[in-house]
């Protein structure tokens, strides 16, 4: 191994959504270091977290139509049968819903749990409530997409807290996913909801530790484990 790839794989890379927010805790951190030194090493501590922030590690992704993964970094904070979202276009009766929360010391960027083509991606607007709220999945601030996969339409909702001020999702209607294929990303600690396809039987637990694209959140009740692909992404 050449001592370039061995830097390379050494060092988490940052997201590009990241750069412009480090450069300006980077240059508050070097303008405090003048007015007192203390307060340079609390802004490059708070420097070092910003980028760890944005970091956008590859993952290993089970490849699989019969496996959902999970589309964010953190803990499961609710699994229960609830009605999705008008905005996603799944009808008002009652899906099985995981739920997983993300602090500010998560990874914050997205990916798909499925493969398929993005039928629907809508942004509402609405309050910026805890995010461990159950209502702040009515009443906050989200962003809404549906893949239509392999077993049905997966239902993902991005939403915002108390810090979180800003969702992004770069992915367009009509835009073909692969699994663990990053859609977006969240500002700054949040919670994304996954509705389940029919069929689909949650593989998690309250208070799991999730890694997005590589934590296997729900499967078809018929899975065979040979059909597993995993794939770095």
């Amino acid at each position: 191994m050449s001592v370039s790839n061995s830097i390379r794989d050494a060092m988490v890379p940052i997201h590009k959504e990241g750069y412009r927010f480090i450069a300006v805790f980077a240059a508050v951190t070097v303008a405090l270091g003048f007015v007192w030194q203390p307060l340079f090493w609390i802004g490059l501590i708070l420097t070092i977290w910003c980028a760890l922030f944005f970091r956008d590690p590859e993952r290993i992704v089970p490849v699989s139509d019969d496996l959902i993964v999970s589309p964010a970094d953190g803990v499961v904070s609710s699994i229960g049968h609830f009605a999705p979202p008008a905005e996603l276009q799944l009808g008002s009766e009652p899906r099985m819903r995981i739920t997983v929360f993300m602090n500010v010391f998560n990874c914050h960027v997205n990916r798909a749990p499925v493969r398929g083509n993005l039928l629907v991606s809508q942004h509402k607007a609405g309050k910026f409530l805890s995010a461990d709220l159950d209502k702040a999945s009515e009443e906050n601030e989200r962003h809404s997409i549906v893949i239509d996969g392999p077993n049905g339409p997966v239902g993902t909702v991005q939403i915002a807290g108390l810090v979180a001020r800003r969702i992004l999702c770069w992915s367009e209607e009509g835009q073909a996913l692969r699994q663990g294929e990053r859609f977006g990303l969240i500002r700054f600690g949040s919670r994304v909801d996954v509705f389940l396809p029919e069929g689909a039987t949650p593989r998690v637990a309250l208070g799991q530790t999730m890694i997005a694209g590589e934590t296997v959140i729900a499967a078809q009740d018929d899975i065979a484990p040979s059909s597993m692909t995993p794939t770095r992404i």
